[in-house]
């Protein structure tokens, strides 16, 4: 009877551990599929999930959810002003002489509508101001209407041959030269191949008119198996100071420059599900990061 009665004892402390370590591995399996959840959903930038606050794991994805939110928040009003002050200062620089030039011809008449100022030469200010404005509008409108990509499988290197080709003329014009180096043969894309070469046109252009001499690019696979294409140029630095508002639309440091290139170039990306990032740029080198998951 002790036995018997020791027996069951020890059968049912058994059966408590096995139950104990069944749920705990359930509730551990249970978790690690909410943080690939929670990892997929802030890869792709979604933050529109919650996790019941009914245990302390759960409360603790939950604030890391707030805290992405949070910097997301302020980052999306950092571009927002960044967007609005170089959109207000373009538009002032327009408007002012329009302005400015309209009252001093009004001024100037008499009664009869004669004035002293040479009203010609002033009209054809406001008419030369006023299509710089109506350009300005014309590069907003195209900067806000990026076509949705036609994807297929693009080979990179006839990519890059038809892209390096395209510039051989401005390249020979700079005395300047562009490589094309593949990391492993064979690489693909599945994308929008007019879209990708402007891109990479769009870098092989800024380069040439930063004064460089050299732009390779490179191409491979990381451990991640996410394709990843680098420009780097040997032209001039882009300044620190202006390092963080190069993708901002209609920020420009070239007098020449619209200031939607990049920007353009970035909303492309992030339609193929990818990224294109300033990696460094100092007197060695600036290089430019594409990346396609």
């Amino acid at each position: 009877m002790t036995f018997s009665l020791w027996h069951i004892i020890g059968v049912s402390v058994i059966v408590a551990i096995v139950v104990a370590v069944v749920a705990s591995l359930r509730t551990r399996r249970k978790d690690i599929q909410k943080v690939a959840y929670m990892m997929d959903a802030l890869e792709d930038g979604e933050l529109n999930f919650r996790f019941q606050d009914k245990n302390k794991f759960n409360r603790t994805l939950n604030r890391i959810r707030t805290i992405f939110e949070k910097q997301r928040q302020a980052h999306e009003q950092d571009s927002w002003t960044k967007l609005i002050r170089v959109l207000t200062h373009e538009i002032m620089n327009t408007v002012a002489p329009i302005s400015s030039l309209s009252d001093a011809l009004a001024r100037s008449m008499d009664g009869e509508g004669h004035s002293e100022l040479d009203v010609k030469a002033g009209l054809e200010t406001i008419s030369d101001s006023s299509r710089n404005l109506i350009k300005f509008v014309e590069t907003y409108r195209e900067l806000s209407g990026v076509a949705k990509p036609v994807k297929k499988a693009v080979e990179l290197q006839e990519l890059m041959d038809m892209t390096i080709g395209l510039n051989s003329e401005a390249l020979a014009a700079k005395g300047a030269t562009c490589t094309y180096c593949p990391q492993e043969s064979d690489l693909m894309l599945y994308a929008d191949e007019g879209q990708i070469s402007q891109i990479l046109i769009n870098l092989i252009k800024n380069a040439l008119q930063a004064g460089a001499k050299h732009i390779s690019i490179t191409a491979s696979l990381d451990k991640d198996d996410e394709t990843v294409i680098r420009v780097a140029n040997d032209g001039e630095p882009i300044p620190i100071a202006s390092q963080g508002e190069i993708f901002v639309p209609f920020f420009t440091t070239k007098k020449e420059g619209s200031g939607i290139g990049l920007s353009l170039a970035r909303q492309v990306m992030r339609q193929h599900n990818g990224s294109i990032d300033l990696i460094k740029s100092d007197l060695s080198e600036t290089v430019f990061e594409l990346r396609f998951r």
